[in-house]
């Protein structure tokens, strides 16, 4: 089935009797996407901060600690809400490139 004959009362219905409650927003979801609208946007800034901490093997809180940022900032970096600064940028291209320097970071 294809999003264009997407029936969203149906799926809505189906996703809140499995989740068990009402999910606010969904309905308006599922219309745009049936309507083709996705406003998601990956940049590659976030795809850099997520490619830096899983080459590091670190959980986010670990990982924030290590480069001594906290980790709400480091979760707003990973989700886009804000870029990191270029300095950043250039630590963790390092880090995707080089993950053992990560250890150096607490040595230092």
């Amino acid at each position: 089935m294809g999003m264009k004959n997407l029936d969203v009362e149906k799926v809505a219905k189906a996703i809140e009797d499995d989740a068990g409650q009402p999910i606010e927003g969904l309905r308006e979801s599922l219309a745009q996407a049936k309507a083709g609208v996705f406003a998601r946007v990956t940049t590659p800034a976030q795809i850099l901060v997520r490619q830096a901490r899983e080459k590091s093997g670190l959980t986010q809180a670990a990982f924030a600690e290590r480069i001594e940022t906290p980790v709400a900032t480091l979760r707003d970096w990973e989700q886009g809400r804000f870029a990191p600064p270029g300095g950043v940028l250039c630590l963790l291209r390092l880090l995707i490139k080089h993950p053992e320097l990560s250890k150096e970071l607490t040595a230092a």
